[in-house]
């Protein structure tokens, strides 16, 4: 699971842990960690560090500054990860961010005026469906295909 800091609370976590999913997730610079301290007063190598996040448990710890100067905070509750592992995974979710601004700005998804939420998850998904032709997931083409054929 891959999200930015606005959904990296502990509950979120926690349920995330409890069906057995790694998580890479923006932390706050003002997250509590070990006994008290917070992120941004730690020296974080760029190996990263291992942590104790306050309510959760043991997680390695990031810290990328941008060109601009801002720090990002980066946690995982993976096993030993790499740096360029975790760029990596963070590079991705940006490109996913970008395509949802995109499918919401140049679709139009925000103002579909579809009486049911199905065409929406129908422009939505049908996208990542093609990209993954080889997963060869046959009920979900032949739901898909269905609900497509119902909206027209």
């Amino acid at each position: 699971m891959v999200a930015d800091a606005w959904y990296s609370s502990l509950n979120n976590l926690k349920a995330i842990e409890s069906i057995g999913w790694t998580w890479v997730m923006g932390l706050k610079k003002n997250r509590k960690v070990n006994r008290g301290e917070t992120l941004e007063k730690l020296d974080i190598p760029d190996e990263g560090l291992k942590v104790h996040l306050r309510g959760y448990g043991w997680i390695t710890v990031f810290r990328f500054v941008a060109k601009n100067g801002r720090t990002d905070y980066i946690g995982t509750n993976r096993d030993n990860p790499s740096r360029d592992h975790i760029e990596l995974v963070m590079k991705s979710r940006w490109k996913i961010e970008v395509y949802h601004r995109e499918l919401k700005q140049t679709c139009g998804l925000e103002r579909c005026q579809s009486r049911t939420d199905e065409p929406k998850e129908i422009i939505y998904f049908l996208p990542f469906r093609l990209g993954f032709k080889d997963l060869k997931d046959d009920l979900l083409e032949a739901s898909l295909l269905s609900a497509a054929v119902g909206c027209y």
